[in-house]
């Protein structure tokens, strides 16, 4: 069996190229799931099952407002073949939804976040990991011009 943290590939991304105080963004980790495994989703359909999670920790200035989870894909396995699991498989955006307040410090900063899941296969499950993963961004000041990024993950469409 793999190691457990070599079963995913995390990347971490910012809706804007700079956050100005005062604006809403969003930070998203996208989780590159290898072939032939999966992750339980946020919400597992059983109580055993770890759920995928991310943890941020932000730094003074820089304040959560809520995390977003997608819905996961019911799926049988050979060790359920009769009990679908809600699992995430391939590729899955978890998104941090934050706000730079006007205390928040100008320039380079980072947010740590803890990505925490289980992967398994279609037989065995690997012990659960936890991450640490890093959100950078760079805060403006009030007012700054700040252009959304990365449409590929935080359509336009989207409210913010």
């Amino acid at each position: 069996m793999p190691n457990p943290a070599s079963v995913v590939k995390p990347e971490t991304y910012v809706s804007l190229d700079r956050v100005p105080r005062g604006a809403t963004f969003e930070a998203a980790v996208v989780v590159n799931i290898a072939k032939g495994f999966h992750m339980n989703s946020n919400k597992p359909s059983e109580d055993y099952l770890i759920p995928t999670t991310i943890t941020p920790n932000p730094p003074p200035g820089i304040r959560v407002i809520g995390t977003t989870y997608p819905p996961g894909q019911m799926k049988t396995f050979t060790f359920s073949p009769d009990k679908p699991l809600n699992v995430y498989t391939d590729t899955v955006t978890l998104r941090i939804k934050l706000v730079a307040e006007d205390s928040a410090a100008l320039g380079a900063t980072a947010i740590p976040v803890t990505l925490r899941y289980q992967a398994c296969n279609d037989t065995a499950c690997l012990p659960p990991v936890r991450l640490p993963l890093m959100v950078n961004l760079d805060v403006a000041a009030t007012g700054a011009a700040a252009h959304h990024v990365h449409p590929e993950i935080f359509p336009a469409t989207e409210k913010r």
